[in-house]
């Protein structure tokens, strides 16, 4: 995944910790360790398979660790940058959205400055992945999204791409393919050099068992590499059936964030 955002080795000018945090924010702020039982565990302490990780890849010099509070607060001032960014740049900010706890961490967004400072006129919102389910219904990504984000923030409604719910799986997909191509032509979405839909901001979760968007590990939509849209009938996680971005698509973006605690 071609992500620019919340890496640990390289410098970002978009950085939270160099840019907007008082000098002053010191460790019993800023710093958590991480903690089971109210015992605190020192990272001299990792168990041997993340030691070895973190020594297989010697690009990380640092590791730190923040408060959920601090994800969230870090994660809007990154998106509204990106949002600056790219409507500059196209006149349009194309964000893919999936489910899970992702949404809960987009809150600091409909704060200030936020919420009077970004354009919201020029967001165009996707789904990275949905249940085929009513839009009403407690499993359904948009209800989710939208009470939690969408309602309080002014995206013009037709700037929201919602699955159509009323199709089965594979419908929905074809159909929700045929919204993406339709954009793309008129350059609301951007294209990538080998020709699929290049979003500007991709933003993921991750499930408990390593899944991310609907393609889960061992499946079959893993390999897809021909649609853009695809569907599953089988998912091992209620709801079963879900339309899903396939791996292409969600590499082809400008950048991804996988929003994981």
């Amino acid at each position: 995944l071609q992500s620019s955002l919340f890496c640990a080795q390289k410098p970002n000018p978009l950085s939270l910790r160099t840019s907007i945090l008082p000098t002053q924010v010191g460790n019993k702020i800023v710093y958590h360790p991480l903690r089971k039982n109210n015992k605190v565990f020192s990272p001299n302490r990792c168990v041997g398979k993340i030691e070895a990780s973190l020594k297989w890849e010697k690009g990380y010099k640092n590791v730190e660790v923040f408060s959920k509070e601090h994800l969230a607060v870090s994660l809007a001032y990154d998106v509204a940058q990106l949002s600056t960014k790219f409507t500059k740049e196209r006149g349009a900010f194309t964000v893919a959205l999936s489910g899970g706890s992702l949404i809960k961490y987009l809150r600091k967004l409909v704060d200030s400055p936020y919420a009077e400072t970004i354009d919201w006129s020029k967001w165009h919102v996707f789904w990275v992945d949905e249940r085929v389910v009513p839009k009403d219904n407690l499993e359904s990504n948009y209800k989710l999204a939208n009470d939690g984000f969408l309602s309080k923030v002014p995206i013009p409604p037709l700037n929201v791409y919602s699955i159509d719910d009323s199709l089965p799986p594979d419908g929905a997909a074809d159909v929700y393919e045929t919204t993406l191509r339709r954009l793309v032509t008129s350059n609301v979405i951007a294209t990538s050099t080998n020709g699929l839909p290049k979003f500007d901001l991709m933003l993921l979760g991750m499930g408990p068992d390593g899944h991310v968007a609907s393609l889960f590990p061992g499946h079959p939509l893993l390999n897809e590499d021909q649609k853009w849209i695809s569907f599953l009938n089988d998912s091992p996680k209620q709801p079963p059936e879900r339309i899903t971005f396939t791996f292409p698509v969600i590499n082809a973006s400008s950048n991804v964030a996988m929003v994981v605690t």
